[in-house]
């Protein structure tokens, strides 16, 4: 069903022209011509018809495609851009005003993109400025490669390989290049260059109903960016086939859309359509670059990410790719003040990746030192049963705890807390120094930290730091009962102090803590220390389940009200009082059947 679409605006007559003044009010480096409605034309404020010594860099079209091209003025770029209403063509006396504004003697390139509306405006416009003595050079750019090649004069559709080519003209000028050279540099790239859209949803107009033509679990392919229908509608596929497609498509062999052969110099482009995050942006990026390098033999010098064109609040993406050379590279290395290109892409690609450093303490210990025993010694075994009784219940409790958490955080404790116990039973069973106590709960906090993420592995971290800082002051290599106690309490402390979190906040603390109060009320008082260690352990499924009567305040669930809370434990107090009691009877059975 067809809806009104949600949009930040006012009058939807007047998105143009207040998009530019709030462009303006940005960027100090441009203005606009003071002509609105009818001339939208943005300019580069440091560049004036009368004192301009070199080739001016025009482009435009409708509006609706930011940040391009307005985005895109600035020295090293576009000198003028030329803006239409909302998917329409800007009328001829618009151009001629932004020729007119900033074309100084050695003249002006239009690069105009293949629409019909665009070739005939900017084709008249270029006419009646060199009836007015302007020297006009023209730069079509049709790289669209979606749609099998045209039989009519239509042509290939201009897409966001565009505002490559607006790159490397806008930096031949700024080279001083002559207007033959600038329009030749251009021509050449705007020969090289195809791309191939994706879209997830159509977009919508402003005061305009949002269509509903591309349903749910469906990609259009091919689709132009004023939302014309593309060449196919597909089920929606994971990005690597998307991915692969588009390659295909681009670099097929059949249409020769591009010159681009194995062995080719290439850049690469991934552009927004408007409403696609960063995050799934990179993802194509990503995985677009690797087939090129693998799948086609390309070598990808330059890897452009971002919306540069856009088609409104259209999800999708869009992939341009262009043969390099290393002219082609400088003019795009080049460096320009237009504000929406994109900084840090220029130069030469490092090594995508590079070793972890080790922290200075793994580094001077030996091999053996962090590898697991070949034999295990009486506490070694002890620690062992410990650790895997502990994280098994943990990784049992998975369901309950993401159900707890859905009602009162994000959902995630039970998978988080399973990702660290998964991390200690493999790092346990590599290089676990189980018979030093000490090094091993400094390997779980490593272990834990590498895996978990989140506020919940760097608590855990902090608490096995503290608890390694306090059992390596002792110089016995056996640690006693006490000794655990005191590791325990450090560790507690340090949780507290970096948490911010005490007793009655309901986190895991109100697991432990009783725990640690009654394990050490039963070892001053004498007997049996695996005893002691299960009847603190009861203590610590006490105070876990005594977090339903309790308001939270710390995490996610200091946001959820009382009444919800008062329906389900703390997942965090559960966990943590789960996995001290596992260790606690595994102990007391360990030491009973030895």
């Amino acid at each position: 069903m067809a809806f009104q679409g949600k949009k930040l605006i006012n009058n939807p007559n007047d998105v143009v022209t207040e998009f530019i003044e709030g462009l303006v009010e940005t960027y100090p480096g441009l203005q606009y011509l003071d002509g609105f409605p009818e001339v939208k034309v943005v300019i580069r404020a440091d560049v004036s018809d009368a004192t301009y010594d070199k080739v001016s860099v025009i482009s435009g079209g409708g509006s609706g495609h930011e940040p391009a091209h307005a985005g895109f003025v600035g020295e090293g770029m576009l000198t003028a851009s030329i803006c239409g209403d909302v998917f329409t063509s800007p009328p001829v006396d618009s151009i001629l005003a932004g020729i007119r504004a900033v074309t100084g003697p050695m003249g002006c390139l239009l690069i105009i993109m293949n629409y019909t509306g665009d070739r005939l405006n900017f084709g008249l416009a270029a006419e009646q400025a060199r009836s007015e003595g302007y020297k006009i050079e023209t730069v079509i750019v049709g790289d669209d490669c979606a749609l099998p090649p045209p039989r009519g004069i239509a042509g290939r559709r201009g897409l966001a390989g565009t505002i490559l080519v607006n790159k490397v003209a806008g930096a031949a000028a700024a080279a001083g290049l002559s207007l033959a050279d600038v329009a030749s540099e251009a021509k050449r790239a705007s020969e090289t260059v195809g791309t191939m859209g994706v879209a997830l949803s159509v977009c919508t107009l402003p005061g305009q109903v949002t269509s509903d033509r591309l349903g749910p679990g469906k990609m259009e392919l091919g689709l132009g960016i004023h939302g014309e229908p593309g060449a196919a509608v597909a089920d929606l596929q994971p990005v690597d086939v998307v991915v692969s497609h588009a390659l295909k498509q681009i670099l097929s062999p059949e249409t020769n859309y591009v010159p681009i052969t194995r062995g080719s110099r290439v850049v690469l482009m991934i552009n927004g359509l408007g409403a696609t995050p960063v995050m799934e942006l990179m993802i194509s990026a990503g995985k677009t670059v690797p087939k090129l390098q693998l799948e086609f033999g390309l070598a990808v010098e330059r890897v452009y990410t971002g919306s540069f064109m856009t088609s409104l609040d259209m999800a999708g993406f869009s992939v341009s790719i262009m043969k390099a050379d290393q002219t082609l590279l400088q003019r795009l290395d080049a460096p320009t003040k237009a504000p929406q290109w994109p900084v840090g892409s220029a130069g030469n690609r490092p090594p995508a990746k590079i070793p972890v450093p080790l922290p200075p303490s793994r580094m001077t210990k030996s091999e053996e030192s962090l590898s697991r025993p070949l034999q295990l010694s009486e506490q070694g075994r002890i620690l062992e049963v410990a650790i895997e009784a502990a994280a098994n219940v943990v990784m049992d409790m998975r369901d309950s705890l993401n159900d707890w958490d859905s009602k009162v955080g994000d959902g995630d404790c039970g998978s988080t807390m399973y990702r660290g116990a998964t991390a200690i039973l493999d790092d346990m069973k590599k290089y676990y120094p189980l018979n030093d106590a000490a090094e091993t709960v400094n390997e779980i906090g490593s272990s834990v930290r590498r895996a978990m993420g989140g506020t919940s592995g760097v608590l855990y971290n902090i608490f096995c730091k503290a608890a390694y800082a306090r059992l390596k002051a002792n110089s016995d290599s056996t640690v006693t009962a006490k000794q655990w106690a005191e590791a325990l309490e450090a560790a507690i402390s340090a949780v507290s102090k970096y948490g911010g979190a005490s007793a009655g906040y309901r986190t895991l603390l109100d697991a432990l803590i009783p725990a640690l109060a009654v394990l050490k009320e039963r070892l001053t008082a004498g007997g049996d220390s695996s005893t002691a260690f299960v009847l603190s352990s009861e203590a610590a499924l006490a105070g876990a389940e005594s977090t339903k009567d309790m308001q939270a305040q710390a995490g996610r669930s200091s946001y959820v009200s009382a009444g919800i809370l008062a329906t389900v434990p703390d997942p965090g107090a559960m966990a943590a009082a789960a996995w001290y009691r596992a260790a606690a009877l595994a102990v007391k059975d360990k030491y009973q059947t030895s």
